[in-house]
């Protein structure tokens, strides 16, 4: 009886190895049409990531320019304000220190300027034609220089914000004599220190 267990044993053991590995095989044949469709998709798939993938690199591209190109346009229109800050002068009548409407307006906009830079600094320098002595035209070109220093004070722009110098007749716009080039040198310009 023993013996017949045994071959009862060996034989049940057989069955189910034969069961066990006839329901693996069933398991790792795949159609070979879904197979393909599987592939398919797959390769779909990693198609349609790189293509995301390379519409968000020309994105970010694209972003960085546009950001590349307004610096470089923010960066021009700081240049030209400034430039068109300093390259403004206001002139004054001969022998006189008083502002015109022009000058005012002139110092208007030098004032907007300093506001939208507020931690710029400038200096005011004051000028004169030839005729008069030396001394009578450093006191006279301080004097336009303080002209503008206090317009710009009651725009709104502190004081210790903006410096004043005078150089009388020693820095002439224009050589020569007569009032064509005497109005060209009664003149206040203005110097961006920082900004």
């Amino acid at each position: 009886m023993d013996r017949y267990f045994s071959k009862f044993a060996i034989a049940l053991l057989l069955c189910l190895v034969f069961v066990a590995v006839g329901c693996s095989t069933k398991k790792t044949d795949v159609d070979p049409a879904a197979q393909e469709q599987e592939q398919v998709e797959q390769t779909e798939q990693e198609t349609a990531d790189q293509e995301a993938k390379a519409k968000a690199e020309a994105e970010e591209e694209r972003l960085k320019a546009e950001e590349l190109a307004r610096q470089k346009k923010e960066a021009q229109q700081k240049k030209e304000a400034k430039a068109q800050f300093e390259n403004k002068k206001i002139y004054f009548s001969f022998d006189s220190s008083e502002l015109s409407e022009e000058a005012r307006q002139t110092l208007e906009n030098k004032a907007e300027w300093m506001r939208s830079n507020p931690d710029s600094e400038i200096s005011v320098e004051g000028h004169c034609d030839e005729r008069g002595t030396a001394e009578y035209n450093l006191a006279l070109g301080e004097r336009r220089a303080e002209s503008a220093k206090k317009y710009l004070n009651a725009l709104g722009i502190e004081s210790d914000r903006i410096d004043t110098i005078s150089y009388g007749e020693e820095k002439p716009a224009v050589e020569g004599s007569g009032e064509e080039v005497w109005s060209q040198n009664r003149r206040a310009e203005f110097n961006i220190i920082s900004e």
